[in-house]
């Protein structure tokens, strides 16, 4: 069974895209947390952060510059948070990594 994320990327179910590119594809958030809130989505599927394995390494690093260059061009001058859930107590709902970029607001710390 595809993953909700696997069916954004296959254009099963459709999605604001922001960037896309061979690794990953970004997107706007469907229940923003703040003003600006998107998702960076590896198009391999990594269940989670904490089963990624030493070959991910490229991967990780491109998501992460993936979300600077994306905050940048959606103007997150004065700062963003970036956040990756791992597991059901840090709120993961879809078993597929993903970084959420924040900003647009002043971020509290710490978070909730």
């Amino acid at each position: 069974m595809s993953t909700l994320f696997e069916k954004i990327i296959a254009r099963d179910i459709p999605a604001e895209i922001l960037y896309e590119d061979e690794v990953c594809i970004a997107i706007k958030d469907i229940e923003p947390q703040a003003p600006v809130h998107f998702l960076v989505i590896p198009k391999k599927v990594i269940a989670r952060l904490g089963e990624a394995e030493k070959f991910d390494q490229s991967r990780l690093g491109h998501l992460l510059l993936t979300a600077s260059q994306v905050a940048r061009e959606l103007g997150l001058v004065d700062g963003y948070r970036t956040v990756i859930n791992n597991g059901i107590h840090a709120g993961e709902t879809v078993p597929h990594l993903h970084v959420h970029v924040l900003g647009g607001r002043q971020m509290k710390w710490p978070p909730g």
